[in-house]
Parts: structure tokens; sequence; C-alpha cells
């Protein structure tokens, strides 16, 4: 008597179930792809030309602060730029995940990219890191931004060709 429609339903909820799951991990990879472009961009850069930003070098201070705010003394300099990293590809990966996986996924990754980059100038300062790693020269900031709107445009590029990949 209702066998059909159990079946019908059934099916929905595992589809639906699937659909769920390939979007979150759509948008997670999406995510994960602007932090490691903005992450690659600053550590290649930053090795040859003497007004890059120095994200790292704020992600290190930060680390060290809250390290420090706690009552433990932060790991040695080389250490303390590794956990910098990891932090820079989580953080920026949860944030640029924000692109989602919808339509308007480049223009909302150009917009969250615009803002990342105006707030790694404006930013560090105020929150007492410092502000000659991002804002030391108009290069540098300039480059700030750049780098973090290329971030955005990679997140939401990549939300866009993931909609395209068949499940």
């Amino acid at each position: 008597m209702g066998s059909k429609k159990d079946k019908k339903r059934h099916k929905t909820t595992k589809k639906a179930s699937k659909k769920r799951l390939n979007k979150w991990l759509r948008i997670g990879l999406s995510g994960l792809a602007g932090a490691v472009a903005v992450t690659l961009v600053h550590e290649s850069v930053r090795r040859f030309y003497p007004n890059a930003p120095r994200m790292d070098i704020l992600g290190m201070r930060a680390i060290a602060k809250g390290l420090r705010y706690v009552g433990q003394t932060p790991p040695p300099r080389d250490q303390l730029h590794t956990w910098s990293l990891v932090g820079d590809i989580i953080s920026n990966g949860l944030y640029y995940s924000l692109t989602g996986g919808g339509k308007k996924a480049i223009w909302r990754g150009t917009i969250l990219g615009a803002l990342a980059g105006v707030g790694g100038v404006a930013l560090p300062g105020p929150m007492g890191l410092g502000t000659a790693p991002s804002n030391r020269t108009k290069q540098t900031q300039a480059l700030t931004i750049g780098y973090y709107l290329l971030a955005g445009v990679v997140a939401g590029g990549v939300a866009k060709w993931l909609r395209k990949v068949k499940r």
C-alpha cells in the first residue's frame, strides 16, 4: 500500500544527503585551494623581493603573543614559522570556504579576497602585531591586497570548476 512512497522517500533522502556531502566537500576544497594559493605566493615572493608582505611574521607574532598571554614560552623561530604556515592554511581555508559552491562563487571569492587584503593591511597595527610586515610601503600594501584577492578568485574559480565535476 505505501511501499512506492517509502521507496521514493528513501531514494530522495539518500540523494539529498549525498549532495550535501558533495557540497561541503566542494566548499572545503575550494577554501583549501585559496589558502594554498595565498600561502604559496607569500612564501615564494618573500624570498626574492625585499618589499614583499611578510604575513608569516604577523602569524608568528600572533602565536607568540597568544602563548605568552597564557603563560607559555613560544617555540624557536623555525618551529614558530611552521606553526604560522599551518595556522594560515587552516584559518584561510576556513575563510575562503565562505565563497560557497553556488553560481556566484567567483564574485564572493573576489569580495572576500579584497576584504581580507584590506584587513591584512589595516588590522595588524590595532591588534598589536606591528605594521611593517604588511604596511611597510605602498608596494607592500598593494601586494598584500593583491595576494588575498588572488586567493579569493582561486577559491571561487575552484568552486565553480568543482560544480561541473560529475559526482
